[in-house]
């Protein structure tokens, strides 16, 4: 971006000595002769683009993909956490903006990322199968005792439909380099996903503990990598990306909390239960990486979103957020221009 700002400075600066039909060829002489005299002109600058967490609120994203697509800013990387891996996958697969931003505004969202019942969606509370269900959801399933546990087979499933109508299936086949991140909860440590299918890799990231199964890879039990890392920046950093252009979901999270023990990550039962999460809320073991991550970025886009959260879905939610990211990009990229 950088040299973009010196080439167009540089062409202000000679524009006056150019007058009527000469204009155009002396400047593409000097074209010319910039490239036949600088042979060994710095490589283009690669762009990376972050995509954060943040449940319903990634609509936002999309806005801003529609607003990097009329300044024509293609990412050469991207790298997303939970909902940003969804957008940011479907994104590197060759879907446009605007069918995203269709996509956010007709389908139910909520329903696509849960294992929702259709038929139960009325009942306030009901028991099927062992399993109890509100409004739809299974919250609970009466056998283990297990809270939360949803599989999240049909967003997979969907997701794996969206990617193959673009022809590709595997991350490395992507049209655009592409990683997600997770968080292995035996070592509590952040994985980087950068090979094999994108629908589980996008389903593991998103994996919000407590309420979706863990994703079982290898070694690995994975679950959603906004735990550790929900503005991957360094990852961007790590494939080779110059400028990295980060969208940041989380609200009101400027300073870094007390943190007490990690413990709660190593045990599946601490952090898939209820205790667990209360007490992750509290300790926010990933806020330190959160705010080095945000020194990080070039740009650092950060929607506004009054009064709706990570839970906000609906298509009506949907188009604010969208019109969100949208404003909040055109005022970040205002200031490079």
């Amino acid at each position: 971006m950088q040299r973009r700002k010196t080439f167009l400075t540089f062409v202000a600066e000679y524009e006056p000595y150019c007058n009527g039909k000469m204009k155009l060829q002396r400047l593409l002489i000097l074209l010319i002769s910039l490239c036949c005299l600088s042979p060994t002109l710095p490589a283009r600058q690669k762009i990376g683009l972050v995509l954060g967490g943040g449940g319903a609120k990634g609509a936002a994203e999309v806005g801003v993909l529609k607003v990097l697509e009329e300044k024509g800013i293609r990412p050469d990387y991207i790298v997303g956490t939970s909902i940003g891996s969804i957008v940011g996958g479907l994104y590197a697969a060759g879907y446009t903006a605007a069918e995203l931003e269709t996509m956010f505004k007709t389908q139910e969202w909520l329903s696509l990322l849960t294992d929702r019942d259709a038929e139960l969606s009325n009942d306030p509370y009901t028991t099927k199968n062992g399993i109890t269900y509100i409004f739809g959801f299974p919250i609970m399933d009466n056998k283990s005792k297990t809270i939360g546990m949803m599989k999240g087979e049909r967003i997979e499933h969907t997701l794996d439909s969206m990617l193959a109508a673009k022809g590709v299936k595997k991350i490395e086949k992507l049209k655009i380099p592409f990683r997600c991140v997770a968080a292995d909860v035996r070592t509590v440590k952040e994985v980087i996903i950068s090979k094999g299918p994108v629908a589980s890799a996008m389903r593991a990231s998103m994996a919000i503990p407590g309420i979706f199964k863990p994703v079982s890879k290898g070694d690995w039990l994975l679950v959603d990598g906004g735990m550790l890392n929900n503005l991957p920046v360094d990852v961007c950093r790590d494939m080779g990306a110059d400028i990295v252009i980060a969208v940041d979901l989380q609200q009101d999270e400027k300073k870094p909390k007390t943190k007490k023990d990690l413990s709660l990550l190593t045990g599946i039962g601490n952090l898939f239960g209820v205790g667990g999460i209360i007490e992750w809320i509290a300790t926010r073991p990933d806020i330190d990486k959160y705010l080095e991550n945000v020194e990080k970025a070039d740009i650092l886009i950060h929607p506004e979103i009054q009064g709706l959260d990570a839970a906000s879905f609906g298509n009506k939610n949907s188009a604010k957020m969208i019109k969100a990211g949208e404003e909040a990009a055109r005022s970040a990229l205002s200031l490079v221009d």
